[in-house]
């Protein structure tokens, strides 16, 4: 394929072709990404974005075996057939830019508008006032769970679990959403970063994927039992609030494999699941990955 030289690069220099993209609610994006060789002559590849690309939303995309892609900074990790994946937090920037570069150094900027959410005010009352406002005795403790947490979400292995998809990890009552902004005892606190599913102490709750274990306690501060499950590529689930953990760290489960059973451990006030999901430290909304559920929600 032939292209006239106009970007006014000297001879031999490579110049970068800006896409620009939406994409708001499920998508397929397809863009031709034209490498500059030289004056005339240009290598053309395509990238594909699949997925929601919403605050709270997570693109899958694919590229040519040997590319590289950049995004905030951070140099994905691309599997050997080109996948990899990039994800918004609950106030991701109206755009997005990844950043595609072929082995030749060449690279196209692909910009993706972000839509926004709206999300609500979440009042909860009747929490002990020590787990709204910890006492300084334990905060040492809760820094060094934060810590613990944090290592086990920076994960990036090679696997791709996710590619197949997920499914819910437990049947129930949505209670509480991505986003929301709480209040707890008339105090106004960070958003929730989960999906609340109200279910009876003792549920069974299922791999919503293909995972490792990754972290698993039976006792933090503020999650009590907790779960993490690593997909692959910076992608975990986790679970808290669980009464009983049934796997140990390091273990493989597979999708639909029990992991943990419900509870009201940490800061809960009545027995539900409260999953989260996180692509490295960006809060992902697990219900945009799920498929649709028959429940009603609060």
């Amino acid at each position: 394929m032939l292209y006239h030289n106009r970007s006014g690069l000297h001879p031999g220099a490579r110049s970068t072709v800006s896409r620009h993209f939406r994409a708001h609610g499920p998508a397929l994006i397809a863009a031709l990404a034209c490498f500059f060789l030289g004056p005339a002559v240009a290598h053309c590849a395509e990238v594909t974005l699949t997925g929601e690309a919403t605050q709270g939303g997570l693109l899958i995309g694919r590229t040519a075996v040997g590319n590289t892609v950049e995004w905030q900074g951070r140099n994905l990790r691309v599997s050997p057939d080109g996948v990899f994946l990039v994800g918004f937090g609950r106030d991701a920037k109206p755009r997005s830019s990844i950043v595609v570069v072929d082995k030749e150094g060449a690279g196209q900027t692909i910009t993706v508008d972000v839509a926004r959410r709206d999300y609500r005010i979440q009042h909860i009352e009747g929490l002990p006032q020590e787990k709204v406002t910890p006492p300084p005795a334990v905060s040492e403790r809760i820094r060094s769970e934060g810590a613990r947490v944090a290592a086990a979400r920076s994960r990036d292995d090679p696997r791709t679990d996710f590619a197949n998809g997920f499914i819910w990890p437990l049947e129930g009552r949505i209670t509480g959403v991505y986003g929301s902004q709480r209040v707890l005892n008339g105090e106004p606190r960070r958003p929730h970063f989960g999906v609340d599913v109200a279910a009876p102490v003792g549920t069974p709750v299922m791999a919503p994927a293909d995972a490792v274990i990754s972290f698993a306690d039976p006792d933090l501060y503020f999650s009590g039992g907790t779960l993490i499950m690593d997909h692959g590529h910076g992608l975990s689930s986790t679970f808290i609030h669980l009464s009983r953990i049934l796997v140990e760290e390091g273990q493989e489960v597979r999708q639909g494999e029990p992991v943990a059973e419900v509870g009201m451990t940490g800061r809960a006030t009545g027995p539900h699941l409260d999953w989260r999901m996180n692509l490295f430290d960006v809060r992902l909304d697990p219900q945009l990955l799920a498929p649709p559920t028959a429940a009603d929600s609060d």
